[in-house]
């Protein structure tokens, strides 16, 4: 059996839980692959932390970066997770020295995938990112093996749990926002710092990834739609039900008259559609092409167990020898794809304004709306005559972007309107 050593930079929650995945796996790993792995290396912050496992000092090392330089090294698995500074430096040394990387950094594929996949091919390594997107589902390797003949013409997915928790719990308790925030960091499934999760920053890195393999593409570093849940409310929650639709948090990308269209943001959704229904930290993608029609991938796609599963699934592909393009294709077939100008993409929108109780306010709206020609499906509104407020929710025809930002930004100005309009797209 062939020894291979393995490398292991990072030991949080993750890299704790793939380090005792392969001691335990060890043997089953040896039968699938043929192969004798040792974990020769490890690096971390803090060597005296307390950890639920232990190591041998001598394979500790307190410069990562001598891991890519190690020739009992043949796998590097990087889980620090920052999109540059050592991250990069990591990944960038151990493919420069022939050796395989495997990573769960989205932030790092999204911004340098192109660069590192590029490197690899060069030294014939691999480059392995599975558990960037979607943790134990494995849509990357959907994309580039089971479904490497089909056409990919769009993708859907709710691809955050930490969002999608946090608006599924908001309906089922009825609690706030920030109460349900604290509940999730209580319970691990937000960050100290959750901001990556709620602005939609990190779905934009996963669906940038997404587009690449999808589409055959360069990662693309265009400007997009993009807004988080941070400014969803109770009310939006309970309204969203009254009218028999849910608001979750999706990531989307798709090709529309031959340009790049990615966007992430609210939306509401009809409760009898399968991806309204999609709760908790659960992930899913919805992908449409020809000819396998729409396939449907669902699991958990954060924690230490679904992420491990991932990066095993990577690391028995390299055991086995397959020699891989990173992103599916030679990146010299590999295409830039001009992006679709937002402002010209269609919605109908779910707007709310919270407003003085006073005469007058509501023709106000209206008449700002049909100056630029956004017209009004439906209006409910809400008083609150003990504080002299109201809620003005309208839910208006289909509207370009271009027409709705600019009436948005005129609305901040009226003083009549006491924050800024809250506004879900409809899906």
């Amino acid at each position: 059996m062939k020894k291979i050593g393995i490398g292991i930079i990072g030991l949080g929650n993750i890299g704790s839980r793939f380090y005792k995945e392969i001691i335990t796996n060890k043997r089953e790993i040896g039968l699938k692959t043929g192969t004798n792995i040792n974990i020769v290396g490890v690096s971390a912050k803090n060597i005296n932390k307390k950890r639920n496992f232990k190591f041998q000092k001598k394979i500790f090392f307190k410069n990562p970066l001598d891991i890519t330089k190690n020739p009992k090294v043949n796998i590097v698995i990087e889980l620090i997770g920052l999109s540059d500074g050592i991250s990069k430096k990591i990944v960038e040394n151990a493919l420069k020295n022939k050796k395989h990387v495997i990573t769960a950094n989205k932030a790092l594929i999204s911004k340098h995938g192109d660069y590192l996949s590029l490197l690899a091919e060069k030294n014939k390594v691999n480059l392995e990112f599975e558990a960037s997107v979607c943790g134990g589902i494995p849509i990357l390797r959907t994309l580039k093996d089971g479904l490497a003949t089909n056409k990919i013409n769009k993708v859907i997915g709710i691809l955050n749990g930490t969002s999608n928790y946090i608006l599924s719990e908001m309906e089922k308790s009825k609690n706030s926002f920030k109460k349900v925030l604290n509940k999730a960091q209580i319970l691990g499934f937000a960050e100290t710092n959750p901001q990556f999760d709620l602005d939609g920053n990190d779905v934009l890195a996963k669906i940038r990834i997404l587009s690449a393999l999808s589409f055959n593409n360069k990662i693309s570093k265009s400007k997009c739609l993009m807004s988080g849940i941070e400014n969803i409310e109770l009310k939006d929650i309970d309204m969203a039900n009254k009218l028999n639709l849910r608001i979750k948090l999706l990531g989307i990308t798709e090709i529309i008259n031959n340009k790049l269209f990615e966007r992430v943001h609210p939306c509401l959704i009809k409760k009898d559609k399968y991806i309204s229904n999609i709760n908790g930290v659960m992930n899913a993608v919805i992908l449409e092409g020809v000819p396998v029609g729409q396939s449907v991938l669902q699991g958990e796609g954060a924690g230490s167990g679904p992420t491990s599963s991932a990066l095993l699934s990577d690391l028995l592909s390299i055991l086995r020898g397959n020699i891989k393009y990173p992103f599916g294709i030679s990146s010299n077939k590999r295409k830039n794809i001009k992006s679709y100008d937002k402002n010209l993409y269609s919605n109908s929108l779910y707007l709310r304004f919270e407003v003085k109780d006073k005469p007058g306010v509501l023709s106000e709206i209206t008449k700002k709306l049909a100056n630029f020609k956004i017209s009004i499906e439906r209006l409910i509104q809400i008083p609150d005559r003990k504080n002299k407020k109201a809620s003005i929710v309208i839910i208006t025809h289909k509207t370009n972007e271009r027409n709705s930002t600019k009436c948005l930004q005129v609305f901040k100005k009226n003083k009549n309107i006491i924050k800024n309009p809250t506004l879900i797209r409809l899906f």
